[in-house]
C-alpha cells in the first residue's frame, strides 16, 4: 500500500512494471475498503441530522444551523474573520441564557450535530476530508480530527508568478551541520548549494531613479533631444519638431492590433499581453535589458572616453598642470558614476563596495605623479594636501605643509592656505600657535617683497597680498577675544608706515623693525592715545637728549571699573559669567598702559593679558608703500573700530566669509517712512571690535565705549596731517557717517533723550568739520551734515543746509559727482516728505510743475545761480533740463567706454538724478528704461576693464613693476565701476519698490530687476533685502526657492546661502505665530506649511559642506541657534562640536554654547582656556565676585 492514499490506485496499475517499493515507503495499517465505509457511515448520519433539524419550528434554530453550514462553506482560514464570528457565538448564547426565565437547557440540533461528529471521530482513524476545507490547527479538538485535506481550488498565483509563494514555504534552521547515521569524523553532508564555476549571479532588476545608472546619464554628455520619429521616417535636417502620424496611420494601426482585450487599440503589446494573461516571450523579455544595457554601456563608454583622453593629455605633456588637476577631480566623478571600467567582468555592485579611501589613495597616487612632473606648481601641491588631509594624521600633515611653505615662501596664495589650516584644524589649533605661523608668513612674505631673500624673489601683487593677510591676521585675534593685541597691531602697522624715520626708510624691513622695537618699549604714547607724536618725533628727540612728559591731571577719568559688574545676583552663575564677560568685552578692548602720571607700573594691571608685548606684534610689521594702499590700511582701521566705511573687495574672496560674524547682516534695517534713502548706510555683517557676545542680542550702545570714542578720535586727527587733501577729506566722510549712524540708530531706538544728547554732539562735530578751511568747498560734508539735520527731525535746518550747499556748486553743473549726489538725496527726501504729506499717493508723473524735487533737479541742469523753491516750476525749463540730463548721460557713458573719463564713481549719481527726473516728469516706465540701459553699459565696460588688468598683469610677471602698477590701477578702476553699477542697481529696486506700495505697477518689473542685478551682484546685502520684501507678499515661495537654488549653484560665495536660510527662518516664524494665535476669530493670511524645519536644515548643510561656507562662523552660530530652537538639544551639541571643527578660533561660538547649554559651562570655559582663547571673567573669579 503506498504512503499516499490519495494516489493509490495509480500505484497499483503500475505496480506489476515498476520494482517493489521500500517498506517505509508503504502504509501497511491502512485499508482501502476500510476507510471507504467509513466515510460512506459518516455521509449518512450527517444527511439524517440534516433531516431532523429541518423539521424544527424554531426560527432561531433554523438560522444557527444556516448559520453554521455558511460558516462551513465560506471559511477562508483568516484568523481575524474566525475571532469575529466567535465572538457572535458568544454573544448569542449570553442571549440564550438571559434572555427567558427558563432555567432548563435546551438542545439544538447544532450541538447534537457536534457531538455525533466527535463520536465517529473517536471512533474512527484518521481521515482525509474530501471536502476542500481549511482549519485551524487550535480547532481541533483531539488528535484523531483530520489533518489533511484534499485542496481542489486552484492557486491562480502559481499560475502567474510560475512559482510558490515564499511565505507558503516553511522555513527551518539547521541546528549544526551534522546528519543522522554518519560518522562525523569521516563523513558529511555539504548543504550549501554548488556554484557554476566561473560565473556569478547577478539580479536583472529595472534601475531606479537614484541608481548609478541614471546619475552617469544626469552628469554626461546630452543626449540627442529628438527621439525617432513614429513609424521608422527620418526627420528632416531643418525640422524643429517631432511629426505626429496622420489620422489615416492611426486608424489603420488601431484595427491591426484591435482585440477582445484592446477593442480599440489603444494599449502596447505588453500591456495587452498582460491582460489575457500571457507572458512576453524569451526575446521580448530580454529586450528591454538590452536597451537598458546599451545606456549603460553608452554612459560607459563616456566615462571611458573621457579617462581616455584624460590619460593622453598627460602622457603627451606631463606639463599640463590644468589636465593634472581635471585628472584629480575626475577620480570623484569616476567613482560616483558606476561605470564599468577595468576590466570587463566587473558589475555595478562591485563599484558600490569601491570605499571612500580607496578613491582618496587613488587621486593621491594622481596628485603625487602631478607632482613629480611640475615640482614647481603650488596648485598642484595644494590639491595634493587637500587629499592627504583626509588621509593623514594631523602631526604627518602638519609637517608636510611646513616643507611645502619652505619650498615655496614666496607664494601668498599657499601662505593664506596654510594659515587656515593652521587656525581650522582642531587638533592641532591654539591662538599662540595660529599667530605664530602669521607672524612667520607676513615676515618672510615682507623679506621676499624687499629683496632680502635673494633665492626667491617677490611675485606679482605682493603688496597687496601682504595687506591682505595682515587684515586677516588682525580680525582673526579680534574672533578669538584678543582685541587688545589686534589693536596694537594697528597700531604698529600705523606708526611703522606713517611716522616712519627718513633714516631708516632705505632699510630692509627685518632692520626697521629691530629700530622701530625700541620707541614701542618706550612707554611713549601710540597711535590714538593722548599726546601721541609718533615714532619719528620720538626718534628726533631722542637723538637731541630726549623730553620729559607732563603730567596732565586727568579731569575725565574713566569711572567704568568702579561700577558693580554684578548687577543680580539671584541670576544663574553662567548668567552672571556671560553678563560680566560681555561688559569687559565692550569696555576692556584696547591694551592697558600705565598712567606715569599717576605713578602705576606694569605691575599694577590686573589682567596680564591686557598688555601687549613687542613679541607678540614684531614679526607681523609690514612695509606698506603705495598711497592707495595706505588708505587702505587706515579705511580697514576705521572699519575694524565700527565707523561705516565701504572697503574694497580684497584680493582673496574667502576674506569675506571668514569676517561675517554679525546679524546684523540680515536683519532688515530698512525704514518704511524713508524708502528710499534707507539703504545709504548697509550694516558690513563684522561685528566691531567690543561688541563679540551672543548671537542676536541687540546691543546697548549707539556706538563705542567712552574711551573707545575718545580712541577714535584721536586716531582721526593724528593721522589726518599726514594724509594728502584728497585722503583727508575721505576720513571726514567717514568720521561723519559715523555720527550719522549713531543718530540713526538712536532714532530707531526710540530713546528721545539719548537722541537728544546724541544729536547734539553730532552737530557740534558737523559744524567744526565744516569750519575747517579746506572743508567748507567739500559737498560731500554738507551733504552728510543736511541729511543729519534732517534725521533729527529739523527739517528746516536741513533745507537752509542744502541750499547753502547749492549755492556754492550749483554753477558746476552735471559735470561734478558730489553735486549729483548732493541734488540726489536733496530730491530723495523731498519726495519721501511729500509722499508722507500726501497719505501714501505715489508722485509719479503729476503735477511736476509744483514739486520741489523737480526744482531741485531741474536746477542743477540748468547751472545757474540757486534759488530756492518759490512754488513753481517752468515746463520749459523743465525740457530743457530732459535735453541737458540726456546729453550729460551719453557723454559720460560714452567717455568711461573710450578711456577717456576715469571717474567712474560720476555715473551713479548722474543716472540717478536723471531717473529721478523722468520718473517725477514722466512715469516709472521712462526711469526703469534709464537705469537698465545705464546698467548695460556699466556691465559690458567692466567686464572689458577686467579683461584689460588680466592682460596687463600677465603682462607684468614679464616686464617690470611699472606694468603691474597699470594693472592694479586698472582692477581698481573695474572694481569703482562694478560698485557703481551696484548703486545704480539699489538705486532703481528701491524705487520700484516705492513705485509698487504707492500706485500700480506689475510686481514683474520689480522682481526682473532684482534678478538680473543679484546676478551679477550676489553679494549685495541691501538687493537681497528688497527681494525678500517683494517676494514676501506671497505665500508660495517655489519662485524664490528656484531663484535662490540658482544663484548658490553657480557661486561660491556664502551671502545667498544666509539669504535664502533666514528667508525660510523668516517664512517658518510666521507659520509659528499664525499656529500659535488661539483666537477662533483670527483671519489665518497664510496656509500651513510642512516640512519648512528640514528644508532649513538641507540648506544648513549645503551651505557647510562648501569651503567658504565651512569658514563662516556666522553660518555656524546660525546653524547652532536654529537646531536650538528645534528642541533637539543632543543634535544642537552635535553641531556645536561639528563647527568647532571648523571654526574653533571663533569665541562667540563658545559664548553661545554656554547660553544654550548652560550644564556643561565648565567644559566650554576649559576648551576655551585650552585653546588659548581671551577668558576675560574666569568662573573663579565671577564666584568670588559673588561672594563679595
Amino acid at each position: 500500500m503506498a504512503l499516499f492514499p490519495a494516489f493509490h490506485g495509480i500505484s497499483t496499475e503500475k505496480e506489476d512494471n515498476s520494482p517493489k517499493e521500500p517498506e517505509w515507503l508503504s502504509n501497511q495499517s491502512f485499508r482501502t475498503g476500510d476507510a471507504l465505509s467509513l466515510h460512506h457511515i459518516a455521509l449518512e448520519k450527517a444527511k439524517e441530522a440534516v433531516e431532523g433539524v429541518s423539521r424544527e419550528p424554531s426560527d432561531k434554530s433554523v438560522g444557527i444551523i444556516s448559520e453554521a453550514e455558511s460558516e462551513d462553506e465560506n471559511d477562508s482560514g483568516r484568523h481575524k474573520k474566525r475571532k469575529k464570528k466567535d465572538k457572535k457565538k458568544k454573544h448569542k448564547k449570553h442571549r440564550r441564557k438571559g434572555g427567558d426565565g427558563d432555567d432548563s437547557a435546551t438542545v439544538y440540533p447544532s450541538d447534537l450535530l457536534r457531538k455525533e461528529k466527535e463520536a465517529q471521530r473517536q471512533e474512527a482513524p484518521v481521515e482525509v476530508e474530501r471536502q476542500g476545507r481549511f482549519r485551524w490547527l487550535d480547532d481541533l479538538q483531539s488528535a484523531a480530527d483530520g489533518f489533511f485535506c484534499v485542496d481542489r481550488k486552484a492557486d491562480s498565483a502559481n499560475w502567474q508568478y510560475k512559482s510558490l509563494y515564499r511565505g507558503d514555504v516553511a522555513r527551518y534552521r539547521r541546528k549544526g551541520h551534522s546528519s543522522l547515521g554518519l560518522n562525523p569524523r569521516s563523513q558529511a553532508v555539504s548543504w550549501d548549494e554548488p556554484a557554476a564555476k566561473g560565473k556569478k549571479r547577478v539580479d536583472h532588476r529595472p534601475p531606479r531613479y537614484y541608481s548609478s545608472q541614471a546619475r552617469q546619464l544626469l552628469r554626461s554628455d546630452a543626449l540627442p533631444s529628438h527621439p525617432p520619429p513614429p513609424g521608422g521616417s527620418t526627420l528632416e535636417p531643418g525640422t524643429c519638431f517631432i511629426p505626429l502620424p496622420s489620422q489615416q496611420e492611426q486608424e489603420a494601426k488601431a484595427k491591426g492590433q484591435a482585440s477582445a482585450v484592446n477593442p480599440l487599440g489603444v494599449y502596447d503589446a505588453g500591456t495587452a499581453l498582460w491582460l489575457e494573461g500571457k507572458g512576453r516571450a524569451g526575446s521580448q523579455e530580454t529586450g528591454g535589458g538590452e536597451e537598458e544595457g546599451k545606456e549603460v554601456d553608452v554612459a560607459a563608454a563616456r566615462i571611458m572616453t573621457r579617462m581616455e583622453e584624460l590619460n593622453r593629455r598627460v602622457r603627451e605633456n606631463p606639463t599640463d598642470t590644468q589636465g593634472w588637476l581635471e585628472f584629480i577631480h575626475f577620480q570623484d566623478e569616476l567613482a560616483s558614476s558606476g561605470a564599468a571600467f577595468g576590466s570587463g567582468g566587473e558589475t555595478d555592485a562591485e563599484h558600490r563596495r569601491m570605499s571612500y579611501r580607496a578613491t582618496l589613495e587613488k587621486k593621491l597616487a594622481v596628485a603625487e605623479r602631478a607632482v613629480e612632473n611640475n615640482p614647481g606648481c603650488v596648485a598642484l601641491q595644494l590639491a595634493r594636501l587637500a587629499v592627504c588631509q583626509e588621509l593623514w594624521e594631523p602631526a604627518a600633515l602638519l609637517k608636510e605643509w611646513k616643507k611645502l611653505v619652505f619650498l615655496h615662501p614666496n607664494s601668498a596664495p599657499l601662505w593664506r592656505r596654510y594659515l587656515l589650516f593652521c587656525q581650522g584644524h582642531f587638533a592641532s589649533f591654539s591662538v599662540g600657535k595660529a599667530g605664530a605661523a602669521y607672524g612667520k608668513c607676513l615676515s618672510t612674505l615682507a623679506a621676499c617683497a624687499d629683496g632680502s631673500m635673494l633665492s626667491h624673489p617677490a611675485l606679482p601683487g605682493a603688496e597687496e597680498d601682504l595687506l591682505d593677510l595682515f587684515l586677516q591676521q588682525c580680525h582673526f585675534l579680534r574672533q578669538a577675544g584678543h582685541s587688545e593685541k589686534a589693536v596694537c597691531l594697528f597700531q604698529g602697522v600705523i606708526d611703522f608706515t606713517f611716522f616712519k624715520p627718513d633714516s631708516v626708510k632705505k632699510l630692509t624691513t627685518r632692520q626697521q623693525v629691530e629700530f622701530f622695537e625700541p620707541f614701542w618699549d618706550s612707554g611713549e604714547p601710540r597711535v590714538g592715545e593722548r599726546m601721541a607724536r609718533g615714532w619719528k618725533a620720538w626718534m628726533l628727540q631722542q637723538e637731541r637728549g630726549g623730553w620729559v612728559v607732563p603730567s596732565e591731571p586727568d579731569d575725565d577719568d574713566d569711572d567704568e571699573g568702579d561700577d558693580e559688574e554684578v548687577k543680580d545676583k539671584t541670576l544663574p552663575k553662567w548668567r552672571i559669567w556671560l553678563d560680566v564677560e560681555t561688559a569687559r568685552e565692550a569696555n576692556h578692548w584696547l591694551p592697558w598702559r600705565p598712567d606715569k602720571s599717576k605713578g602705576q607700573s606694569e605691575e599694577d594691571c590686573d589682567d596680564p593679558e591686557r598688555q601687549v608685548l613687542f613679541d607678540d606684534i614684531g614679526p607681523s610689521m609690514i612695509r606698506v608703500t603705495r598711497p592707495d594702499l595706505q588708505l587702505r590700511l587706515l579705511r580697514s582701521f576705521l572699519h575694524f573700530l565700527g565707523l561705516p566705511v565701504p572697503v574694497l573687495t580684497p584680493a582673496s574672496p574667502h576674506l569675506r566669509s571668514l569676517l561675517l560674524d554679525d546679524l546684523s547682516l540680515l536683519q532688515d534695517q530698512r525704514d518704511p517712512e524713508r524708502p528710499l534713502t534707507s539703504f545709504h548706510l548697509p550694516s558690513p555683517g563684522v561685528s566691531a571690535v567690543g561688541h563679540t557676545g551672543v548671537l542676536g542680542v541687540p546691543r546697548k550702545q549707539a556706538g563705542l565705549s567712552k574711551a573707545g570714542e575718545e580712541f577714535v578720535q584721536n586716531v582721526l586727527l593724528q593721522i589726518s596731517p599726514q594724509l594728502p587733501a584728497e585722503d583727508r577729506a575721505v576720513l571726514s566722510l567717514s568720521w561723519l557717517q559715523y555720527e550719522k549712524m549713531k543718530v540713526l540708530r538712536s532714532v530707531r531706538s526710540r530713546n528721545k533723550k539719548r537722541l537728544r544728547t546724541q544729536g547734539k554732539r553730532s552737530k557740534r562735530l558737523a559744524k567744526r568739520l565744516l569750519k575747517e578751511p579746506e572743508n567748507r568747498g567739500r559737498l560731500d560734508l554738507w551733504r552728510e551734515y543736511a541729511h543729519l539735520e534732517w534725521l533729527l527731525g529739523n527739517l528746516e535746518e536741513a533745507r537752509k543746509v542744502f541750499d547753502t550747499a547749492l549755492g556754492l556748486g550749483v554753477a558746476r553743473g552735471l559735470k561734478d559727482p558730489a553735486l549729483c549726489q548732493l541734488c540726489l538725496l536733496y530730491a530723495q527726501l523731498e519726495m519721501e516728505e511729500a509722499w508722507q504729506a500726501g497719505e501714501g499717493r505715489s508722485l509719479a508723473g503729476t503735477s511736476p510743475a509744483t514739486s520741489p524735487a523737480v526744482h531741485i533737479l531741474t536746477k542743477l541742469a540748468e547751472e545757474a545761480t540757486y534759488t530756492p523753491f518759490s512754488g513753481q516750476v517752468a515746463p520749459v525749463a523743465i525740457l530743457k533740463a530732459r535735453k541737458s540730463y540726456e546729453q550729460a548721460v551719453e557723454a559720460c557713458l560714452a567717455g568711461l567706454e573710450t578711456g577717456r573719463s576715469k571717474k567712474a564713481q560720476h555715473v551713479a549719481g548722474l543716472v540717478g538724478c536723471y531717473s529721478l527726473f523722468q520718473y517725477l516728469t514722466v512715469g516709472v516706465d521712462a526711469a526703469n528704461v534709464i537705469y537698465r540701459q545705464a546698467r548695460e553699459r556699466l556691465d559690458q565696460q567692466a567686464s572689458m576693464t577686467l579683461q584689460n588688468s588680466c592682460v596687463d598683469s600677465s603682462s607684468a610677471n614679464a616686464n617690470s613693476t611699472s606694468a603691474n602698477a597699470n594693472s592694479s590701477s586698472a582692477n581698481a578702476n573695474s572694481i569703482s565701476i562694478t560698485a557703481d553699477c551696484e548703486a545704480l542697481a539699489v538705486q532703481q529696486a528701491a524705487l520700484l519698490r516705492h513705485h509698487t506700495n504707492t500706485s500700480v505697477l506689475p510686481l514683474a518689473h520689480l522682481r526682473g530687476a532684482l534678478t538680473s542685478a543679484l546676478t551679477h551682484f550676489p553679494t549685495s546685502a541691501p538687493l537681497w533685502h528688497l527681494y525678500l520684501q517683494a517676494e514676501a507678499r506671497y505665500h508660495s515661495a517655489g519662485r524664490a526657492r528656484r531663484f535662490f537654488y540658482s544663484v548658490m549653484k553657480d557661486g561660491q560665495s556664502v551671502v545667498p546661502h544666509l539669504f535664502a536660510i533666514w528667508a525660510e527662518q523668516g517664512r517658518k516664524e510666521l507659520l509659528d505665530s499664525v499656529q500659535r494665535s488661539g483666537g477662533y476669530a483670527d483671519i489665518l493670511t497664510t496656509l500651513p506649511e510642512n516640512g519648512l524645519s528640514n528644508r532649513i536644515r538641507s540648506l544648513f548643510e549645503a551651505a557647510t559642506a562648501k569651503v567658504e561656507g565651512a569658514q563662516c562662523p556666522l553660518l555656524w552660530r546660525m546653524y547652532l541657534r536654529f537646531t536650538a530652537s528645534e528642541g533637539n538639544m543632543e543634535r544642537a551639541k552635535g553641531i556645536f562640536y561639528k563647527a568647532l571643527q571648523n571654526v574653533p578660533w571663533a569665541k562667540g561660538l563658545y559664548m553661545d554654547a554656554v547660553l544654550l547649554f548652560p550644564d556643561a559651562v565648565s567644559e566650554f570655559l576649559d576648551l576655551m582656556t585650552e585653546k588659548e582663547l581671551r577668558l576675560r571673567a574666569p568662573m573663579e573669579e565671577v564666584e568670588i565676585l559673588l561672594e563679595d
